[in-house]
């Protein structure tokens, strides 16, 4: 328990029972074995001075190399998963981060109570923190990261720039020092010609990083990215350099170094799939890199290594045109969100190569021993709402399944369990879902199946818009670049697109889960053939705003339906087979399709042939049922043709007139509102709300007055609550 500045271990001895089937499940499909040998002295207890799912990460490792762990928590994660986990668990303080994961001091002392020899800060947080670092090496506590020196070194971007230069690493054009005010911005952007980046020295995660592409952009991009960082690292400084826009994509390079002057690189990852300058879908390896460009940017990274004495993990960020020439972009210091695919492709354990590391061991392999094996994706699954621009979405996992448990090539880094809390207080991060396959075509697959079977209720999440991407054909062939989102979805993602096949798939399965929905109540009373609906060999399919009739025969094992669309007349002729696997109430329909009929000249009737096709019951509603098919979420009404004709006669609902209101798009604080009689020009800022350390500034669409305010400043709001009145 948390009390002032008083901290209090909670043993967590008697919890291992809870959690020993997700973890051990969890180490058995990394599928790399330990480089540890026995006789090899490391830690009896370490801390992780991190949350979520990043701190049951690390724990993982440290179980398997049998050392206890202990977890910090705040207020907020009291029942989190991570700290069910830990061997013990101290609270920190409350929710803010502030007041608790960057309290140097709470950490500190939660080491001498717990006895911890050693802290693994994850990413985030204090990870990056020289300062933190330092006072671990000065209280005698091992950092499981990189020396105190080289994080200040590789911190800030100005300075990692220089040291990149001396190190003889390709960099990006632009000015190597740290801006003084909006005048000397603009004499450096006009300097070097838009579009220019604006990036906050001690950034990362793509926090205070603004494009301009005038000097009327720059204005409001400095003013927006040093906000940013304030609040997010409490240091405003910033740099500008050239934004590289002629195909360009993010790759990384992760490197390993220990302490006896031995680095080694592990290939790269390809990060170029962003949103807000923050990585969505990774993979490794990267479709155009050659051999020879591989083998360059492996040896600059470690040279920047060499160059500063770097020990432990870290990854080292290039931009890559369309020429494969690459710049230097930063080096973090810290374990990458991203680190899992590279585990997958070498077969390393990267975590227990830093703890090995961390305790004065020389790295267990050498470069020669790195191989790439198959290629891995990952999809970051996220609390959002792509709809929105991905706005982060808050609430309570209602429902909570992840996909393919028992698959050995699926694996799903997550410190989420239904009933966990998405808070405002932190990254809306639920899952880092990779899987792996013997070529990309294949991971690609698995990565469709996964999503289509991962189960999240209570939250909305962007599943629709990760779904999408790994059916799109360019992405499927490996042309990407950091402008994939704009260019793929210029007016924002909107869902997907269903082709005539898909759509008569979706409205089979729709008959078939209220076929089966109407044999379950006649099995418990006579409902059901009291109103004729389950003796009905022909129901009404109304999808969006789309009506079909179905006419349906067999309805156990297989069933088969011919699905009219009742306005064009085309008729699709669907067998959906295994159909008796499926068992009544389970979120996820599953069934093997079998097409014929009917084609259209880009999607044949029969190309889906024999796929396993799954549909995700999203909530089932007297006339009808929410159902997620291919990442979207559809409005389905079922009913009988007589049903039908006595819906159309009820009246429309009215919908409300809001276009004399802002709305909040996403819950958060109010940092700043225009008070009332102001008068606003499209594109100028009506209100700026921050949500987990982003702030999204709203924007007037056209010329407007504020008539009234409905809050303050520093007030939360949640998602679409009024802000603003117009005239």
């Amino acid at each position: 328990e948390y009390m002032g500045t008083s901290l209090t271990p909670m043993l967590r001895v008697g919890s291992q029972a809870v959690r020993s089937a997700s973890i051990a499940g969890a180490i058995a499909r990394r599928r790399f074995a330990t480089s540890h040998v026995a006789s090899e002295k490391l830690f009896d207890k370490i801390l992780i001075a991190n949350r979520g799912e990043i701190a049951c990460r690390v724990m993982a490792t440290a179980k398997k190399l049998n050392i206890k762990t202990v977890a910090v928590y705040s207020t907020a994660d009291a029942n989190a998963k991570f700290v069910r986990m830990a061997d013990e668990a101290v609270c920190i303080g409350p929710p803010p981060s502030l007041q608790s994961y960057l309290v140097m001091d709470n950490i500190v002392e939660a080491c001498r109570l717990t006895g911890a020899q050693a802290v693994h800060p994850g990413y985030g947080f204090l990870s990056t923190n020289s300062k933190f670092a330092k006072r671990l090496e000065d209280e005698g506590i091992t950092f499981i990261g990189p020396p105190s020196k080289a994080i200040e070194q590789l911190g800030y971007k100005i300075e990692s720039k220089k040291l990149a230069l001396a190190a003889k690493v390709n960099i990006v054009p632009g000015f190597a020092g740290k801006v003084a005010n909006l005048e000397h911005a603009l004499k450096i952007a006009d300097g070097i010609g838009y579009p220019v980046m604006v990036k906050a020295d001690a950034g990362g995660g793509g926090k205070g990083i603004r494009i301009a592409n005038s000097r009327e952009e720059m204005v409001e991009a400095l003013k927006s990215s040093s906000e940013e960082a304030a609040s997010s690292f409490g240091n405003a400084d910033m740099l500008v350099e050239k934004f590289v826009n002629n195909g360009p994509r993010h790759i990384e390079i992760q490197v390993l170094a220990d302490k006896h002057g031995n680095a080694i690189y592990l290939n790269e990852r390809e990060c170029s799939i962003q949103r807000r300058n923050q990585k969505v879908v990774e993979e490794a390896p990267s479709v155009p890199l050659t051999p020879a460009i591989r083998k360059a940017m492996g040896e600059q990274a470690v040279a920047l290594c060499k160059q500063v004495g770097y020990f432990s993990a870290g990854t080292v960020e290039f931009l890559v045109d369309d020429r494969l020439n690459f710049y230097f972009l930063e080096m973090n210091t810290r374990l990458q969100v991203e680190h899992p695919i590279t585990e997958k492709i070498t077969g390393v354990d990267i975590v227990e190569q830093m703890i090995r590391v961390a305790a004065g061991h020389p790295l267990s392999i050498k470069q020669k021993d790195v191989k790439i094996n198959g290629w891995a994706f990952e999809s970051r699954v996220y609390a959002e709402n792509p709809y929105r621009n991905f706005l982060p979405s808050i609430g309570t996992l209602t429902d909570y399944i992840e996909p393919l448990a028992d698959h050995p090539d699926v694996r799903s880094d997550s410190g989420i369990v239904p009933g966990s809390e998405i808070s405002i207080y932190y990254d809306p991060l639920i899952c880092k879902l990779v899987t792996w396959g013997k070529d990309r075509a294949t991971a690609a697959e698995l990565m469709r199946k996964a999503l289509d079977s991962y189960v999240i209720r209570g939250v909305q999440h962007n599943i629709p818009f990760l779904r999408e991407v790994f059916a799109e054909p360019d992405f499927l062939a490996g042309k990407i670049t950091t402008n994939y989102i704009p260019e793929k979805f210029p007016k924002g993602f909107t869902g997907h697109v269903l082709s005539r096949v898909e759509r008569a798939e979706l409205v089979a399965s729709a008959a078939a889960i209220f076929k089966m929905q109407q044999r379950r109540k006649a099995s418990v009373s006579d409902s059901a053939n009291e109103s004729g609906t389950f003796d009905q060999d022909e129901l009404s399919v109304k999808v969006g705003e789309t009506l079909f009739a179905v006419r349906m025969a067999d309805m156990f094992h297989a069933g088969h339906f011919e699905v009219r669309n009742t306005a064009t007349g085309d008729v699709d002729e669907i067998t959906l087979g295994d159909l008796d696997a499926n068992k009544y109430g389970a979120p996820l329909f599953t069934a093997r399709v079998a097409t014929g009929g009917e084609s259209e000249p880009d999607h044949p009737a029969d190309e889906n042939e024999g796929k396993e096709l799954i549909v995700q019951v999203i909530e089932s509603k007297p006339l009808g049922m929410k159902l997620q098919y291919i990442g979207s979420v559809y409005d389905v009404s079922v009913t009988t043709p007589a049903h039908r004709e006595l819906l159309g006669r009820m009246p429309e609902k009215v919908k409300l007139d809001l276009s004399k209101f802002l709305l909040s798009p996403m819950p958060g604080k109010v940092l700043f509102v225009q008070p009332p009689g102001t008068k606003v020009a499209a594109g100028e800022p009506i209100a700026h709300v921050e949500a987990m350390k982003m702030i999204n500034v709203l924007h007037a669409t056209n010329d407007c007055v504020v008539k009234g305010v409905k809050v303050a400043k520093g007030q939360t709001v949640a998602a679409d609550d009024i802000l603003v009145e117009f005239e």
